[in-house]
């Protein structure tokens, strides 16, 4: 690892593809690993090996919208065009709260179809929370903007006179001049109708986030069984916008690349048919196969979103690989070369060496 830090990528780096980094945590990440418990904690038995990776992953953004109506009873119908596959209908109805300065629970995210929204790009490519959030907070901004228009007419004062604040309170330059959020909006129905905000965005500074991971196995010379004892995932989220659901994904993309680095394998015929093609055959870890999966959120925010998002999904499914054949290699003492490290490729690989 301190070989690692000494020639970590930082801001202003060049990638192999040629893009330059921009703000990013990889030294914070690998600060994080060096100093967890896990790290620093000493491994005994036999047959155990540990092993430890830093995986990257670049992240996109493109094309998203959001539409928001403000009822009068101060809550915001928010209609969203990206499926919920992660939690993202709670954090991206709680980056539009934010924006307003109102509880979370005030806004109420609905999935939509395609022909009841503006145009939304995938939901994947750990783009939904930044991409979604960029929409919803502009569509919030949008909503700003018509409420302090609205209060203006109601006080029957310049516009320029009315602020909107970061607490959710609307007010003028007068002393008695104010309205909370939810006060305003009782009134909107007599005074010009109910307010839309809505925005379409494509923002392209995605904000590239790192996780470094930490494993632990044991591995029967007799069989070539690979069991995961211990699993440590570290990564620069940017800003956990909910924590919880960040540490879900931290933990589903761990569960994912075990399984590509232990399990999950192709079994063809010779007319090219896939043999184990249903999930009886094709074998994903389960709950069984796996420790509890500690996840720490290092939150390094990324300057081209709003709230400091970056995307979470994709970035944690990169190290896992990595490191439990660094794991594996360790335990066995010789250097393992092909994956999935399934008890028949362990086995061979042990002979050849011998």
């Amino acid at each position: 690892m301190d070989l690692r830090s000494m020639n970590a990528s930082t801001e202003g780096s060049r990638r192999v593809d040629g893009a330059v980094f921009g703000v990013i945590g990889n030294e914070e990440v690998m600060d994080v690993v060096k100093n967890s418990d896990h790290y620093r904690s000493e491994l005994q038995g036999e047959n155990r090996g540990r092993g430890v990776a830093i995986g990257f992953w670049f992240n996109v953004g493109f094309e998203s919208s959001a539409y928001a109506n403000v009822n009068p009873d101060g809550t915001v119908s928010l209609v969203l065009g990206s499926v919920d596959i992660g939690g993202t209908r709670a954090s991206l109805a709680m980056q539009m709260a934010e924006t307003r300065g109102i509880p979370g629970d005030d806004v109420k995210p609905h999935v939509v179809d395609t022909d009841s929204i503006g145009f939304t790009g995938v939901t994947g490519g750990s783009r939904t929370t930044f991409a979604g959030g960029w929409a919803c907070h502009e569509a919030a901004m949008d909503i700003r903007t018509q409420m302090e228009e609205r209060a203006a007419q109601i006080w029957e004062v310049d516009r320029d006179s009315v602020a909107y604040g970061d607490d959710g309170v609307i007010r003028g330059s007068g002393d008695d001049q104010s309205f909370t959020f939810a006060e305003l909006a009782a009134q909107l129905p007599l005074t010009g109708g109910l307010i839309q905000g809505q925005a379409d965005v494509s923002p392209m500074e995605s904000g590239p986030a790192f996780a470094g991971h930490i494993v632990d196995v044991e591995v029967d010379p007799e069989t070539g069984k690979v069991d995961v004892l211990r699993y440590t995932a570290v990564q620069d989220v940017g800003t956990a916008v909910h924590p919880s659901y960040v540490e879900g994904q931290m933990q589903g993309g761990v569960a994912q690349g075990v399984g590509m680095a232990l399990t999950e394998e192709y079994f063809y015929s010779d007319d090219g048919t896939m043999l184990n093609s249903s999930l009886l055959d094709y074998r994903m870890p389960t709950a069984l196969d796996l420790p509890m999966i500690d996840a720490i959120i290092v939150e390094v925010p990324n300057p081209g979103s709003p709230y400091g998002v970056r995307g979470v999904g994709e970035v944690p499914i990169v190290p896992p690989l990595a490191a439990v054949a660094n794991a594996v290699s360790a335990a066995l003492g010789q250097r393992m070369t092909t994956l999935p490290l399934t008890p028949r490729q362990i086995l061979e690989e042990t002979v050849l060496e011998e």
